[in-house]
């Protein structure tokens, strides 16, 4: 594990609580951070400390030395207003990171607009899992990097287990780069064209979705 880091998340609802407590299980320093008493009660034990505290109050913020913090997570759950005023304070005390749930699209663009770095749709992007894992049950696991490319993870093809990569030139025949094999656990980034694939091999593969589609189809 790298450097230890300091993340800040406010919002202890089921989806703060569970980026903290990865973070927190990752060696990393995490403040837990909420308004409800009860909900801090059931972060202590998960987090490095956790307090309550309002964090659309400037003076709250301040008093915790947000600005001192690498990173700062703003889960609030149903409380819009609350959740744009809080990114608003924390773009105001110059924070290095700020990533913010949205509820929907018209308050991610609201927070893009004032200044949150990163922002997340864990409804939307749970649904668009869930579907696509439906649509694509070879699919074990994707990236959306844009509206046209993705990064998947696909159980190998039966028709192409035994063969090198050279010898199934994937790239020129599918449009789509095998960028990585996982083998039993590990990872073989960038394989060479000489790596035969096995048929319990997952493969990672990087393409535009129309290409990913005729691939997935074989």
């Amino acid at each position: 594990m790298g450097t230890k880091k300091q993340y800040a998340v406010i919002g202890l609802g089921r989806f703060g609580t569970s980026i903290a407590q990865k973070l927190y299980e990752a060696d990393q320093e995490v403040l837990g951070i909420d308004v409800s008493e009860e909900r801090v009660q059931d972060a202590e034990s998960l987090v490095t400390h956790a307090v309550i505290a309002d964090s659309t109050a400037e003076r709250a913020l301040n008093s915790l030395g947000i600005r001192n913090f690498d990173c700062v997570i703003v889960a609030i759950g149903s409380d819009i207003q609350a959740s744009i005023l809080t990114v608003m304070l924390l773009k105001e005390l110059d924070v290095k990171k700020i990533i913010a749930k949205a509820l929907n699209k018209r308050h991610g663009q609201i927070l893009e607009k004032i200044g949150a770095d990163w922002v997340i749709y864990p409804e939307m992007d749970m649904g668009e899992r869930v579907a696509n894992q439906l649509l694509s049950p070879n699919v074990l696991n994707y990236i959306k990097l844009s509206k046209e490319y993705n990064i998947e993870e696909i159980k190998t093809p039966s028709k192409m287990a035994g063969k090198s990569l050279k010898k199934l030139d994937i790239r020129a025949k599918y449009n789509v780069n095998v960028i990585a094999i996982v083998r039993e656990g590990n990872i073989i980034i960038s394989p060479s064209p000489d790596q035969i694939i096995l048929n319990e091999d997952l493969l990672v593969i990087i393409g535009s979705n129309k290409d990913l589609d005729k691939f997935l189809s074989l």
